[in-house]
């Protein structure tokens, strides 16, 4: 198969996907690397029907790689994820209506064009949570304990555009963090970066069928393959705080032949596959998996 990764310079030595990357080609499947924000793009040349098998999109929200992969999208190209089911969770202003709408447990959400809307506020709903709504990767995420701390915070959050705030959810101060790859579902815990103090050490954990059925139903109504939910459990249960597509499956077991092969599978049925189921995955032991993936264009094929 022949496969172009489109991958930001904030990316270009990270493991997710350079590692991927290098899995794929000593699979014996050509892929090309376009990196959109640093680089000269011959459109005419790199976005073509049938160019590609599929392509895949590693880039921080707001970059420019989104609109080449809508490019190749508009063609008839497949796309890892889908091309809409991105933009439509990287935007958390409209992932925040959609999944409301659709049932999934998340937070009330307030849109700001302007830091000083905010101010508009209740007061009751202090504690807040504000950050930018094509954030990423923790960018900007800010704590407000207070109405006079959002004041003071105000000049700083000027240059972020779009703002939401949500009512911060009571929690441990450790983050769960579900990834979803091949359609199975993993979970690991790690430090909120709201609480850097808390004494929290990343490592996998349980999948309860209730949170499963949850990104399960995730990956349902944004239309995701592959993606991450972060979830907190709340006084009144789990919420959902961010949807991340393509993210950094970390301890994940053999992420990196498994994230392959979901590439490779998605590539040959055109995006195609069945939905994690809502039950917990097993999670194997690091290393019970491998060897490539049987598919249409075997090993050491490329086309």
């Amino acid at each position: 198969m022949r496969l172009c990764f489109l991958v930001e310079e904030q990316y270009r030595h990270d493991g997710m996907p350079v590692e991927v990357i290098r899995q794929l080609a000593s699979w014996g499947h050509r892929v090309d690397v376009l990196r959109p924000g640093s680089s000269l793009v011959r459109l005419s040349e790199a976005v073509r029907a049938g160019s590609h098998d599929a392509w895949v999109l590693k880039t921080v929200s707001g970059g420019p790689g989104l609109t080449l992969l809508e490019a190749a999208a508009a063609v008839g190209m497949t796309t890892v994820n889908d091309a809409r089911s991105i933009r439509g969770v990287r935007d958390k202003v409209l992932a925040a209506v959609v999944g409301r709408g659709h049932g999934l447990p998340m937070p009330p959400t307030y849109a700001a064009a302007r830091p000083q809307s905010l101010a508009e506020i209740p007061e009751a709903e202090f504690p807040l949570v504000v950050k930018p709504a094509d954030g990423s990767s923790g960018r900007a995420v800010r704590l407000v304990p207070s109405p006079d701390r959002l004041a003071r915070l105000t000049p700083e959050l000027a240059g972020e555009g779009m703002l939401i705030a949500q009512p911060y959810v009571p929690n441990s101060g450790t983050d769960l963090k579900v990834y979803c790859v091949g359609g199975e579902l993993y979970a690991t815990e790690r430090r909120s970066p709201l609480h850097p103090d808390h004494p929290a050490r990343e490592r996998h954990v349980p999948l309860s069928a209730e949170i499963a059925g949850i990104v399960a139903g995730v990956g349902e109504v944004y239309g995701l393959d592959l993606y991450g939910v972060d979830v907190l459990l709340g006084p009144d249960g789990p919420v959902i705080v961010d949807v991340n597509d393509f993210p950094s499956f970390r301890r994940v077991p053999d992420a990196v032949v498994r994230v392959g092969r979901a590439v490779l599978e998605l590539a040959r049925t055109g995006g195609a596959v069945p939905r994690p189921l809502r039950t917990p995955a097993r999670i194997p032991a690091p290393g019970a998996l491998l060897g490539p993936p049987h598919l249409t264009a075997t090993a050491g094929e490329s086309r």
